[in-house]
């Protein structure tokens, strides 16, 4: 069955309530991509896990939290890849700064999300924008 295309493009208000509902939105999509070989179900989960925990940074460190900003998400197809984009207007910061957990570190508030993201997705890149920043998360889908 050949996949249709899809892409999603969500404008959703700076708070913390909406997550749950965004990671459903994208472990649904990753439900129904038919040409994914693995096991759709963790895909799901995982892409869930990194939405949410990518939609919480931009809320709470990039928009610090201000009730009148917003956060765009993209979900798309690109080639045999998964796509998933988050949008946020805060100063940006040096993905490559951010230290990785270890046992030192670990209960720092810096890096555990994003060592997270790194860990469940096949590329992420981090990059300032016109209008803003985005998180942008690939996942290849064969």
């Amino acid at each position: 069955m050949e996949e249709k295309k899809i892409q999603v493009d969500i404008k959703v208000p700076n708070q913390t309530r909406y997550l749950s509902l965004i990671g459903k939105i994208g472990e649904d999509i990753a439900n129904e991509l038919y040409r994914y070989s693995g096991d759709r179900e963790t895909l799901a989960y995982h892409i869930n896990l990194v939405l949410t925990e990518a939609m919480a940074n931009a809320i709470r460190h990039a928009n610090a939290s201000d009730p009148d900003k917003v956060v765009r998400v993209v979900i798309f197809f690109a080639a045999d890849e998964l796509v998933i984009q988050v949008h946020d207007s805060g100063q940006g910061f040096d993905i490559n700064n951010i230290p990785t957990p270890n046992s030192e570190n670990v209960l720092e508030d810096r890096g555990r999300g994003i060592s997270l993201i790194r860990s469940l997705m096949d590329s992420v890149c981090y990059r300032s924008m016109a209008d803003g920043n985005v998180l942008e998360m690939t996942k290849k889908l064969l």
